[in-house]
């Protein structure tokens, strides 16, 4: 799950990391008042999930609270289009109204799991305010990374090391051990699975480390440990058909291709995905049903599926352990049924019940083929789909 930049920030104060003044505002008329209470100069930040704002006109300064409420009144409501957002863009429907600050330097600090080591890293770098990706791509030796010890933690030692990365010196290394532990801390005790800063911003005069921006977001299946973590969630910035599958404890993601996937099981989703691939077709989304389903879960998974429009034919691929084959074909036919789906179904089935499943699909008089094994299955789907 990932929140927006204010989200983020207000979960940062609690970790006493500096964070600018400021306040989100869905309205202009907020957003003016709030420009009015920070009695300066104000930046007026477009929050949506996707980066590359301020290309696209989500980014805007203000010298005054009547030019804060008047570039508001442009930003709000507006369609965002980054290369994040995709061609479709992103609705903008909430406003972060911050301090403007004098910035000296941009730096860059993240902290996500390193699956090739299997701990948590801290990412370093000195030039921030940019796409990392990009640096790392351009310059690997500008990226510094720190393994996180799980047992142990973050080092002092390590701490330090990622502050003279970063080029600091004098009170500045003091202050960045601090912030590396804070963000440390804030990776691990909200079940995170990343935390960036970036840019991180040396400001002028003072010489304070501040989040002038930041990004977050958390392990789904950690979340029943932070309710208030969960209700931060914004379905407005996520895809419909997923919103829908998660309140039927589906797992499901959209994708591209032509060809809807029904499947019990993530590795054996990857594997129907690969296979349709291999025979020259294009997956439309990974749908994993679970493996305990009931026939309403399945339902509502077929319902998902066809509500895609770009799926031209559906592939049920399913072992049935704890998942009943019976169960899931009782689901199928329900589904086809109540949605009134024209698109032709695959199924492969095996497992418990599995005549009596295939008795049901054949009996209910639906558009299904039952195929004998995956590859079998996966060339009369791409071949009814008409192939990419």
């Amino acid at each position: 799950m990932r929140v927006h930049e204010y989200q983020a920030k207000q979960i940062l104060k609690r970790f006493d990391v500096d964070v600018p003044r400021g306040d989100v505002a869905f309205s202009a008329r907020q957003a003016g008042a709030e420009a009015a209470r920070l009695g300066g100069k104000v930046v007026l930040k477009a929050q949506i999930h996707a980066g590359g704002r301020g290309k696209a006109g989500g980014v805007k300064v203000a010298a005054d609270p009547g030019e804060a409420e008047r570039l508001a009144m442009e930003i709000l409501g507006k369609t965002l289009v980054t290369p994040q957002t995709g061609p479709q863009g992103r609705r903008v429907r909430r406003l972060l109204v911050e301090e403007a600050l004098d910035v000296a330097r941009e730096l860059y600090l993240g902290l996500t799991l390193d699956r090739a080591r299997g701990v948590p890293v801290v990412m370093a770098c000195a030039q921030g305010g940019v796409e990392i990706e990009a640096v790392a791509a351009r310059d690997p030796d500008a990226l510094s990374i720190e393994p996180i010890d799980p047992l142990l933690g973050l080092r002092p030692f390590q701490a330090r090391r990622i502050a003279y990365a970063l080029g600091l010196e004098g009170d500045l290394v003091t202050r960045a051990v601090r912030l590396v532990t804070s963000l440390a801390r804030v990776y691990q005790e909200t079940d995170a699975s990343l935390v960036e800063v970036n840019p991180l911003i040396v400001t002028a005069g003072r010489g304070s480390l501040v989040a002038l921006d930041a990004k977050m977001s958390f392990d789904d299946n950690a979340l029943f440990r932070h309710p208030e973590i969960r209700d931060l969630r914004d379905t407005d910035e996520e895809d419909p058909l997923e919103v829908e599958a998660s309140a039927h404890s589906l797992n499901y993601i959209k994708l591209d291709g032509s060809v809807g996937c029904m499947v019990n099981g993530a590795g054996l989703a990857m594997a129907t995905m690969d296979i349709i691939q291999h025979v020259g077709g294009s997956p439309a989304n990974f749908l994993d049903v679970g493996g305990g389903a009931r026939a309403e879960q399945v339902a509502a998974a077929f319902r998902i599926l066809v509500s895609d429009a770009n799926v031209r034919a559906v592939l049920i691929n399913i072992f049935g352990g704890i998942l009943r084959v019976d169960e899931l074909a009782k689901g199928v036919v329900e589904a086809v049924r109540q949605v009134g789906a024209k698109v032709p179904l695959v199924v492969r089935l095996e497992g418990t019940n599995v005549e009596e499943g295939k008795r049901i699909l054949l009996e209910a008089r639906i558009n299904v083929s039952v195929a004998d094994g995956m590859l079998d299955a996966a060339k009369k789907v791409v071949a009814l789909a008409g192939g990419r």
